[in-house]
């Protein structure tokens, strides 16, 4: 079974992205636990994550379909001691409010090396973090994303994804989630049925499936290659409409949340039903 749903806002409250993720008709979600653009924000309090779980059971949604996102200003694997410290203690904080809401994923961007140290420093400064932050909590699986690759940015290469789960020492709490724009601006191909299996058999060989926590389905107005991370609209895009049609019929992403990120929120029920639609459909 697919488990489908939208990065939802919880914009008063974490306790309301339950319901906003319920109004589109989703069966999975992901959201910020806290103001993604600040590094420090207020507790949570017993009220509000007793309103979450209890709008949680509404909405009829495991917490393994949930894929809270953390902030864009951590980043574990900066060249500065300083600042890196301060990224790691944000993340810290973002892990332990999964906790709190009885969470069982954390999805973060890995890191960028601000092109001050080599790619492989910057991974091992990550992999530090990672292991710290896993010995300091207790149940929340650390979900790696893939990127596109641009700037500075980690994680473009499925090897780098590899090498961090390779360097983390316990392989029961991490993962991967696996964004369709990122893999596409990234070089990675799968806008057709042969290009599909080719990406999927190549992640697979070098990450393996049981290490995929989630995905983003998310059209890229971007061409392949680009190393340029820009979202748009199912069908919309660069990528087309068959590859996420590959995605629904692909037994192997069953159980997982499946979680847009495109452009237009007012058509998330619209492109949820439409990839619902395309289970069974070629």
């Amino acid at each position: 079974m697919k488990f489908i749903g939208a990065h939802v806002s919880a914009s008063g409250g974490v306790e309301n992205a339950p319901l906003n993720a319920k109004e589109i008709g989703a069966n999975a979600f992901a959201f910020f636990t806290k103001n993604q653009r600040q590094w420090s924000a207020k507790p949570l309090d017993g009220k509000n994550i007793d309103a979450f779980l209890e709008n949680l059971e509404s909405a009829k949604i495991s917490p393994k379909h949930i894929l809270p996102h953390n902030s864009y200003l951590i980043n574990l694997g900066h060249p500065d001691d300083e600042k890196r410290a301060r990224s790691f203690d944000a993340f810290l904080d973002e892990v332990k409010r999964c906790e709190q809401l009885s969470l069982v994923n954390l999805n973060f961007h890995p890191g960028s090396t601000l092109k001050e140290i080599s790619e492989e420093e910057s991974l091992n400064l990550i992999a530090k973090n990672l292991n710290k932050t896993l010995e300091l909590t207790q149940n929340v699986t650390l979900v790696i994303e893939n990127t596109a690759g641009q700037g500075s940015n980690l994680g473009y290469k499925m090897e780098h994804l590899a090498y961090l789960i390779d360097r983390v020492e316990d392989k029961k709490r991490v993962g991967v989630c696996l964004d369709t724009c990122h893999l596409f601006a990234a070089g990675y191909d799968i806008r057709t049925k042969d290009a599909y299996i080719k990406t999927m058999e190549e992640f697979d060989r070098i990450v393996g499936f049981d290490y995929l926590k989630g995905m983003h389905l998310n059209d890229a107005k971007v061409t392949l290659g680009s190393r340029v991370d820009r979202h748009h609209s199912l069908g919309k895009g660069e990528i087309g409409l068959d590859a996420f049609k590959f995605i629904m019929n692909d037994e192997r992403l069953d159980d997982i949340p499946l979680i847009l990120e495109t452009i237009d929120s007012s058509i998330w029920k619209d492109e949820i039903l439409l990839l619902r639609s395309m289970q069974r459909s070629y």
